[in-house]
């Protein structure tokens, strides 16, 4: 059996806005339900642990794998895995399970996700946790353009622009991929190591690092085999270009921005933070009180990137208990 069978309830699937989105269900069909939207480049498995804690503690929890990840639908254009679409993907969800309003918990591109979630569909949102990645107001200017003029062309985000190239390196060995990003804050992958060093060298240059990268790890491994086998069997079965495609939308969606609002109000928000990840860190939160209305914050300590898999207990517990508290069942 594998660690997909083992550790997370049986998938179940929606036809919800032009696609297919698998789902995993957990716990008691009553109350305000939770829906977990994962990150790059993971899956709902990433919330194996939060699925199960979430449901021994009595409330409904939802994950999907989110278009262009895992089970679910992979369409081939580039517009497709525009905000516009990943958050209509999350309403068709909740119209599929005959669902008003539920909590949208995001990590990393999920977490943008769900931030804009009661901007675009504020009937539909109950409340917003955000793990790692803060609310950021609309940016003065094309993100793209002002990503690459602050650290240059291999940087991963503006990297990712270029077709092709990106799904072909990060395909060539999905596991040694997943090996290099899915990693505890220690070696090249953490911190300073996420930097190319030498003149002019871009940050986060994930191309150059994971090319140079012998596939070594040691105790910063994050996950055992069996769940890298997860994650990796996943992206050599479905590849990356439509999770490389979210990123190719950070244009079009600053453009299609302009008339939305700029606050959330009135809506119970949690944002937690990881002390050590190097890509999303806990000085980007600082700004949210001027932009959110009912914000409760909170750090992991000793955490990087994957908080939600290297600390589950602490997250599992900070979102309980803003739970009990906000949403009491």
């Amino acid at each position: 059996m594998s660690a997909l069978e083992s550790m997370m309830p049986p998938v179940k699937r929606a036809s919800v806005n032009g696609v297919e989105i698998a789902h995993y269900e957990a716990g008691p069909r009553e109350g305000v339900p939770i829906v977990l939207c994962h990150g790059f480049p993971e899956l709902a498995f990433s919330w194996r642990h939060q699925i199960k804690a979430f449901g021994d503690a009595g409330r409904w929890v939802i994950a999907p794998d989110q278009r262009g990840y895992g089970l679910s639908s992979k369409p081939g254009g580039v517009a497709d895995y525009d905000l516009e679409h990943l958050t209509g993907d999350l309403v068709g969800l909740l119209d599929h399970l005959g669902i008003e309003k539920a909590i949208f918990v995001g990590h990393d591109w999920g977490g943008i996700v769900v931030w804009q979630m009661p901007l675009m569909h504020p009937g539909r949102v109950a409340g917003v946790i955000g793990l790692n990645t803060p609310f950021l107001p609309r940016a003065p200017a094309d993100p793209i353009a002002i990503m690459r003029n602050r650290f240059g062309p291999d940087m991963y985000i503006v990297w990712f622009q270029n077709p092709d190239e990106p799904e072909a390196v990060l395909g060539a060995d999905t596991a040694k991929t997943m090996r290099f990003f899915m990693r505890k804050p220690a070696g090249p992958a953490a911190g300073a190591g996420l930097s190319s060093e030498g003149g002019g060298g871009s940050t986060f240059a994930f191309r150059d690092l994971l090319r140079g990268w012998d596939g070594q790890t040691g105790p910063e491994q994050l996950l055992t085999p069996d769940e890298l086998d997860v994650f990796a069997d996943a992206f050599r079965e479905g590849g990356f270009f439509g999770p490389v495609s979210w990123y190719r939308n950070f244009t079009r969606n600053w453009e299609r921005s302009e008339s939305l609002p700029t606050r959330i109000d009135g809506l119970p928000c949690l944002m937690i933070t990881a002390e050590l990840d190097a890509v999303l860190s806990p000085a980007m939160a600082e700004p949210m009180p001027a932009f959110i209305g009912d914000l409760e914050t909170h750090m992991v300590r000793g955490s990087g990137h994957w908080t939600q898999q290297e600390k589950p207990e602490e997250v599992n517990r900070l979102m309980l208990d803003w739970l009990d508290r906000r949403f009491p069942k």
